[in-house]
Order: C-alpha cells, then structure tokens, then sequence
C-alpha cells in the first residue's frame, strides 16, 4: 500500500508540474509570436508609442534624463526600419505625469491613434547612479509584452537604452539585432586617410589609427577584439593586425602587396592578398600574422575576400577572366564558381550572416552601385541607382541592414539601408570623406 501511495504521489506531482509548465509558457507565449516578418521585403511598419519617461522623484536633473531616454529610445528603434513612430501630439494621455504601470494605462486611448506597441518607461537618479524600468505592451491585447529594471552610472544611459531594445528586437523578431555592434570605416577628416569606429547607429565616431598616412580595407574578428587593415605607414601597403583592447598586434610586410584582409568566423585566422610569389593571391594567415597556405592559384589578380558563415566558402573577386568578377570557392573541395557576368567591375563582396546572399559593388555605364546575388549565382538585383557611387556594402550582424559608402551628396559618406535597398539614410556626417565601411558581429563591449 505504501508503494502504490508514492507512486501515486509522484504522479499527481509530475501532473502539477506539466500543468505549472503549461501555464508558464501559455503566458509567455506572446514571446513566440511573430510581429515582425524579418524576411517580407514588403514589411508593415509596426505603429509604436513612445511617451516621455516618467521622473519618479521629480527633480529637474531627472526630468533631462527621463526626456533623453525616451528621445534616444524612440531613434534607436527606427533605425531598425521596423517601427514607425506615432507624434506625440497624437497622444491623449501621458504616462509620465498618469503612471507607468497596467492599472494606469488606458489601452483604448492608445489603439484608438493606431498605436500596435507602447513603451512606458521610469526614471531615477540618486547622486551619479541613475535606475531605469522600461515596458513594451501589446495596446489590441492589452497586455505586457516585456518589463525590465536597469541601475547603473549616469553615463550608462546609452547602454541600458540599447539593451531593452536588444530585448524587444529579440522578443519581435527572434533575433538580438545588432544594438552591441560598431562600424569601422576610412577617413580622411585630419588629412589623411585613417581607420576610425563609430557605434552601429554613427554614435561617437574616433580615430584608431594615426598613421599620418593612407590606411584602408577595415576587418573585424568575430570577436571584436580585433581589427586587421592595409598601412602605407612604412612606405608600401602592409597588413596590420591590431588588438583594440591591448597594446599589441603585429604587421605582415613581405615583399610586395599585403591587402584586404578578412577573418574567418570564430576563428583566429584570416586570408589577405598577398603577392611576395610575384602574382596577388589569396592566402590563409594565423592571427600573429604566419601564413598558413595559398588559398587561390590562378594567373589574375585575387583579392578581397569574404567568408560564409560557417567558414566553408569564401566569396573573392578576381581578374582571371579579363574584368574584375566574384567568385566562390569551397575550401574543402576547392572547386571555384564565378558569381556575377554582369557589370565591367565587381568587387567587395561581402557574405551575408544568413548565408544566402552576396552583395557587392558594380559598375555599369561608368557607375558604382550596390548589388546583390544569391550565395550560389543567379540574377542579381540592383539595389542602388542614380545616386552617384554606391561601394563597399557590409552587412549589420542581424542581416537587416547594409552599411555602404556613397558620393550622392558630391563627398563620400557612410550610408545605411534595408537589405531589400528601402530606406537609404545618410550615417552620420564628419569632416573629409568616409570609405570602407565594415559592419561588427554583435558581440562588442560598449
């Protein structure tokens, strides 16, 4: 009897539990619920409301902050190209003087102007220490979505900011963005042309190299830590390899030209062009700057590579065939397919994170512009035009977006758009011109 009494215990409590899971994942199964259709290139901007914050102890110093968080909010997510923003003035009732939690909110007055999404958000400042709680309701449903608390110095504002849009990106889309990734590029705004990184949205542009000379072809280790590009310093391009948390790194200067270098994903290694055998050719290097093997071998110029996602494939541009096309080659199998047959003048592909794509730079009637192919050929399809030079395009770590430089207002700058090519927004504006832009993964320190 005894036995048959615990088994029959440990039944009804494996019951309770499968109904505890049952209830926990049926509350959160809005988490689960696609708003947002990453891959619809004919995407439905979703209506949010983004009302000032809420100081919660009234002094003015709160009161700036709470009107900056909700300001710096409210652009961080339409840069995403997913959100369009309701006016304020369309507004009939204002959490930050009513109240920020359910109870106070009236779900009517904000469907009623179109909001689909709303952000309620609290501030508190104590000495140099500020405290945020921010939450994103469902308005049709009227129900939270997703509620977090974060404390920290009043300089971390930024970095709480982009961590709850990193949450709600993830909750929306089921992908973290790319919120923690920054953006190398070329400037030449002190004379000469030197590496710089900007945060992912063009925030706090700064110089890395100063060369005082000519410095191109930024690349990005998978983990950040890194960054490898060309110098003329020593007179010649040399490839240097740089450690941007230390003081540390290392140049490959052998003979010749040592050019557009590129990781290999979540290794420490990379290819480059290298010519000491006397003809530009791929190589494979390890991270300290040794040379590993030969990637390509072909009478033509071979340079600028790109790696798929997994590392296996590696799209590169070469001259074998008279002009300046992509191709691909499978590093295990080492068979090589050419890409692109249209266009005088393709270059700088660039991978994207899904694996899918390519896109890269064409020239056509005597002008650059942003392509894209499919990973194995295909038709390409155009998704710059009439609009000066378009090169150099790069992919946000999340594959939504395109960062590529453009003369279409006369000097060069850094551009961004939808990887569908809607959405063409100008960066950031600086002194000189700006060139080479190279997107981060998302795992970057703030």
């Amino acid at each position: 009897m005894t036995i048959f009494f615990n088994q029959d215990r440990l039944v009804i409590r494996l019951f309770l539990w499968v109904v505890l899971l049952l209830i926990f994942f049926a509350s959160d199964s809005i988490a689960g619920y696609d708003y947002i259709d990453i891959n619809n290139p004919y995407i439905k901007k979703i209506p949010i409301a983004v009302p000032l914050f809420k100081e919660m102890n009234g002094s003015m110093d709160e009161q700036t902050k709470a009107r900056e968080a909700s300001v710096l909010l409210s652009d961080t997510l339409e840069f995403t190209g997913y959100f369009k923003m309701i006016d304020h003035g369309a507004f009939l009732e204002h959490p930050e003087k009513q109240g920020i939690s359910e109870t106070a909110i009236n779900f009517k007055n904000w469907t009623v102007i179109g909001a689909e999404l709303l952000i309620t958000g609290g501030l508190s400042m104590s000495g140099n220490n500020i405290t945020m709680e921010m939450r994103l309701f469902d308005t049709f449903k009227a129900r939270r979505l997703l509620g977090k608390k974060y404390t920290g110095g009043v300089s971390d504002q930024r970095i709480m900011i982009r961590k709850f849009c990193n949450d709600v990106m993830y909750l929306l889309t089921g992908s973290h963005g790319f919120f923690n990734s920054k953006i190398a590029f070329v400037s030449n705004s002190t004379g000469k042309k030197e590496i710089y990184i900007s945060d992912f949205d063009g925030y706090n542009p700064r110089q890395i190299t100063k060369s005082n000379s000519i410095s191109l072809s930024p690349a990005w280790s998978t983990d950040g830590n890194w960054l490898a590009y060309t110098s003329y310093a020593r007179g010649k391009p040399d490839l240097y390899i740089k450690n941007l948390k230390e003081n540390r790194g290392c140049v490959v200067a052998k003979e010749g030209v040592n050019i557009t270098p590129a990781w290999v994903p979540g290794q420490f290694a990379l290819a480059a062009t290298l010519s000491f055998s006397g003809d530009p050719e791929i190589y494979m290097l390890t991270g300290d700057g040794k040379v590993i093997k030969r990637v390509t071998r072909n009478w033509g110029i071979d340079v600028s590579p790109s790696f798929s996602p997994d590392g296996r494939k590696m799209a590169f541009v070469s001259k074998r065939s008279g002009n300046p096309q992509i191709y691909s080659k499978d590093l295990s199998s080492e068979q090589e397919k050419r890409l692109t047959f249209q266009g005088k003048n393709n270059t700088t592909p660039s991978w994207s994170p899904k694996g899918d794509k390519i896109v890269y730079s064409s020239m056509e009637d005597g002008q650059f512009n942003v392509c894209m192919i499919g990973a194995d050929g295909g038709e390409p399809k155009q998704l710059t035009s009439s609009a000066g030079d378009n090169e150099s395009p790069t992919w946000s770590p999340d594959g939504s977006l395109i960062a590529f430089c453009s003369t279409r207002e006369g000097v060069s700058r850094i551009y961004v758009m939808t990887s569908y090519g809607t959405e063409q927004r100008r960066l950031f504006s600086m002194p000189g011109e700006q060139t080479n832009p190279k997107w981060s993964s998302n795992n970057m320190g703030n």
